[in-house]
């Protein structure tokens, strides 16, 4: 365990160098704070358009407070995932191309160490921007919108911080056999092909988790959340770790 510790600290610590633990938070607390300031000017904005049809700006209402924040997560989804897939590509890649990671499996380090550690350090990121930015859009959205629950607020960006971690691990797997690019490129198509077949197959996909989602929206809405999407999407994240991890075994040095 204690092994595990130092391996988490080391990559904590290049997260900081990287400033990956800086500019990730920031990417996700200018996407969710935007989408409740867009929701609440639109008129101003359409009004500013020298085109805008006048019918346009009286029809325009103003979208609900678990709507515009359902919104602000679903930002979270296609940016979002995109930078955390970039922030991930290369965990293992870099390190095999490098050569370090040789180096790390001549110390007495288990391969599934290296991976845990590594995944954690993501988790730890992406945790702090779903976080920070979750509590951006909802105070941006509570101040304009009107009144949220802040237990829904919580379970919603819960659920679709469990969907981003399919995508990170994803990446984490492809990144133990691919380089950095060619891992972020095939988690991501992984994950817009599963979001494809829900929204085309909802009825019989919908332990996908790539309804998560949904599922976070209509928990903002007032549902209530089911439990396929969340054990299928921790079964997904444990086969990636086991299987980044036999592959990462394979670089251990002859004795």
């Amino acid at each position: 365990m204690r092994k595990l510790w130092t391996l988490y600290r080391r990559e904590l610590l290049e997260a900081v160098r990287s400033y990956r633990l800086i500019w990730v938070p920031v990417v996700f607390i200018i996407l969710g704070i935007m989408q409740p300031l867009v929701a609440y000017y639109m008129p101003d904005i359409l009004a500013a358009s020298s085109n805008a049809p006048a019918a346009l700006l009286e029809s325009y209402e103003l979208p609900g407070a678990a709507t515009v924040m359902a919104q602000a997560l679903g930002q979270y989804g296609t940016i979002g995932m995109l930078v955390l897939a970039l922030a991930a590509m290369n965990s293992l890649a870099g390190e095999r191309h490098s050569g370090t990671a040789e180096l790390l499996m001549a110390k007495p380090l288990s391969p599934v160490s290296i991976v845990a550690a590594k995944w954690a350090a993501h988790l730890t990121v992406l945790l702090l921007a779903v976080g920070l930015g979750t509590a951006g859009a909802a105070y941006y959205t509570a101040l304009l919108m009107g009144h949220l629950s802040w237990s829904a607020v919580a379970a919603a960006s819960l659920l679709y911080a469990l969907w981003l971690l399919c995508a990170v691990s994803l990446t984490l797997f492809f990144s133990a056999w691919l380089r950095g690019p060619a891992a972020a490129a095939l988690a991501l198509l992984l994950a817009a092909g599963m979001s494809l077949v829900q929204s085309l197959l909802p009825a019989q996909t919908g332990w996908l988790p790539a309804a998560l989602p949904g599922l976070s929206a209509a928990v903002l809405a007032g549902g209530a959340a089911e439990a396929g999407p969340v054990i299928c999407a921790l079964l997904l994240i444990i086969a990636c770790i086991t299987g980044a991890s036999l592959q990462t075994g394979r670089h251990k040095l002859p004795n």
